[in-house]
């Protein structure tokens, strides 16, 4: 009687371990299968945002491409335009004017020759952005700079930060009112000494420091 019951129990047992392997073994596949499902939808989410990001990086490419056509276009006016005067430099993507072919020394007020050279600049734009998509979101960007020369304080600007911002700005406001360019596609900067191209206290370096550069690039 005992060694029955011991069967029984053991078979009882047996019959409760074999019901809970069978819904562990239920519990791992639907586990497993949510797993997979996961990971069918992770990677369908990377091939939509792969595509994305490519779509997204050819837009980019194919702006660029069409900003540099216009660019090279409005540089190449530019050189031709402006092929007599030596001083005037073309370094990298940048049109580089010399301060003293715009102003007078220590202010930002443009000069009789300086506006001449900056409507030559300004009817130059307005002939080539009629030819620029509008998907091309560009901006002519006027940089000024000045040489290390400390200001006084006692003058017209405190620094040589208000001196370089004063005449980049005096040259966007020039073009909007002489030219009629629209103000949102002219961007006005000034860097002070800090962005020289030349090294050194040499008068020939610091008037290389002392300019105005345009460039036209994208928002």
């Amino acid at each position: 009687g005992n060694l029955e019951a011991l069967l029984d129990a053991s078979e009882k047992k047996d019959i409760q371990s074999k019901a809970k392997l069978q819904n562990l073994g239920q519990r791992l596949n639907a586990a497993l299968a949510r797993a997979a499902s996961e990971e069918r939808k992770r990677r369908k989410l990377e091939e939509v945002e792969r595509k994305r990001l490519e779509e997204e990086k050819k837009k980019l490419l194919d702006k660029a491409e069409n900003l540099e056509k216009y660019r090279s276009e409005f540089f190449g006016k530019l050189r031709e335009v402006l092929s007599s005067r030596k001083e005037i430099k073309i370094v990298g993507d940048r049109f580089v004017f010399p301060s003293e072919v715009l102003f007078p020394s220590g202010r930002a007020n443009l000069s009789l020759q300086g506006n001449d050279e900056i409507r030559k600049v300004g009817f130059i734009l307005l002939e080539v952005m009629g030819e620029i998509p509008s998907t091309v979101d560009w901006v002519l960007q006027v940089d000024g700079h000045t040489d290390n020369t400390p200001l006084s304080g006692n003058g017209f600007y405190r620094d040589n930060w208000e001196l370089s911002q004063a005449r980049a700005l005096s040259v966007v406001r020039f073009v909007i009112k002489e030219i009629g360019i629209p103000p949102n596609r002219l961007s006005a900067n000034g860097f002070g000494e800090h962005q020289p191209i030349a090294f050194g206290d040499t008068e020939e370096a610091k008037a290389q420091n002392r300019r105005i550069e345009l460039k036209l690039t994208e928002k």
